[in-house]
């Protein structure tokens, strides 16, 4: 395990912090009135990241299987030239995610407003988001991909993915640490927050997209050119 492996996961890691449902939908839990809000948000949040930390056992154990029956291959020339021409596309379709680029061809933004409830309302919130956006979360699958062809033990791989789920819901839970101490200040700044995550959440997925293909572009050229 080394250190540029750990800074990588650690920045992909601080981009799934940033989607809708790690810190969208949290921020929308923040600012409901009743006192119930800090259960609920921990609710949701342990669903969240319970959910993502079993997905990425069951992928590790996937293809940690495969790369014991095509390890060879999966490090081979062509198998990284795959992966450059995948952080270079993922590069490349970033720009497909950017507002403008959606404007210009007259497709209508979404937004997404969850509902609040009680424990049981929380938990299916939390599947809902996590089964919708695992799919889509390129940082989180890259991650997963990253550690197994780096030939982690099960020793290693458990307790950085458990590191790398727990970094996803810090920023949460350091904005509810702080509207428990300062509410009334920053009440109007998660406001802010808010309408901007709404206003801006396409952007968000297009940087995010350009990261990670960034990232895995610049895995695969070191192994390329490098090494």
């Amino acid at each position: 395990m080394t250190i540029a492996l750990l800074l990588t996961l650690a920045a992909l890691a601080v981009v799934d912090s940033t989607s809708f449902g790690t810190l969208g939908i949290p921020v929308y839990l923040l600012l409901a009135s009743d006192r119930s809000r800090g259960s609920r948000l921990l609710t949701y949040l342990a669903t969240v990241a319970i959910f993502y930390f079993l997905v990425g056992v069951a992928l590790m154990l996937g293809l940690a299987a495969a790369m014991d029956a095509f390890g060879g291959l999966l490090d081979s020339r062509p198998v990284r030239v795959v992966e450059l021409v995948a952080g270079v596309g993922l590069f490349a379709l970033s720009y497909r995610f950017d507002p403008k680029w959606r404007a210009k061809r007259g497709k209508p933004q979404r937004t997404f407003e969850p509902r609040t409830g009680g424990p049981r309302t929380m938990v299916l919130l939390g599947l809902t988001a996590g089964a919708l956006e695992v799919a889509t979360m390129v940082p989180y699958l890259a991650a997963i991909g990253l550690m197994t062809t780096s030939g982690l033990t099960t020793a290693q791989w458990v307790p950085v993915l458990a590191a790398y789920v727990l970094v996803m819901i810090v920023p949460t839970l350091v904005l509810m640490a702080l509207r428990g101490m300062a509410g009334g200040w920053l009440e109007p700044k998660l406001e802010r927050l808010r309408a901007w995550l709404t206003k801006h959440s396409a952007s968000m997925v297009s940087w995010g997209v350009a990261i990670v293909g960034f990232l895995l572009a610049r895995d695969a050229a070191v192994h390329l050119f490098f090494n």
